[in-house]
């Protein structure tokens, strides 16, 4: 159970020492003042080496650590894939100071009806233009332009939406995909 320079303590008094030799069921230790000591087996306890700094930086196996500086991380992040050839989806801003000059003298109703219309609009051109997906940005606000958006693309057919890309345009987008027919 010990061996020759194990570090030990004694269980019921406060002596701390290392193991000198071992004689069946007696053990002595050399203890931190100097003095030798006898002690039956029972009566030790062997302590670990861990409160030893050298001895625990051996233990380090740095070819492990080197091999995992070398492997490049993950990115915590999914790029989307895109095909060289594809072309990419037309995006349509909805905000309100991208649509006119000046805002002034426009009531809520004139803003979110102009934005619909605008909507309206290029949803109309992408249908009959063949696009297959429009993006739409509205921003996030409090949530009615997305609501009358929602609503208006709803009363199509050939079109289903979605939230946009959360990385690309966070949470104030949406994405509109129409179905083409084979004609």
């Amino acid at each position: 159970m010990f061996t020759k320079g194990d570090k030990v303590s004694v269980l019921d008094e406060a002596i701390d020492g290392v193991v000198v030799s071992v004689k069946e069921k007696e053990v002595t230790i050399e203890t931190v003042d100097g003095f030798m000591m006898t002690f039956l087996a029972n009566e030790l306890l062997k302590l670990s080496d861990s409160s030893n700094l050298m001895h625990a930086i051996q233990k380090i196996n740095t070819d492990t650590i080197i091999k995992e500086k070398e492997i490049p991380k993950a990115r915590s992040f999914v790029k989307e894939r895109k095909n060289r050839h594809e072309i990419p989806a037309p995006e349509f801003d909805l905000h309100i100071e991208k649509l006119v000059p000046n805002k002034r003298g426009m009531s809520n109703y004139d803003i979110l009806t102009l934005q619909s219309e605008t909507a309206k609009r290029h949803i109309e051109f992408a249908i009959r233009n063949r696009i297959p997906k429009i993006v739409f940005i509205h921003g996030v606000g409090e949530g009615v332009l997305k609501a009358e958006l929602d609503f208006l693309l709803g009363r199509y057919e050939t079109i289903t939406f979605q939230d946009g890309n959360y990385q690309k345009y966070g949470q104030g987008a949406t994405e509109v995909f129409i179905k083409q027919n084979s004609q």
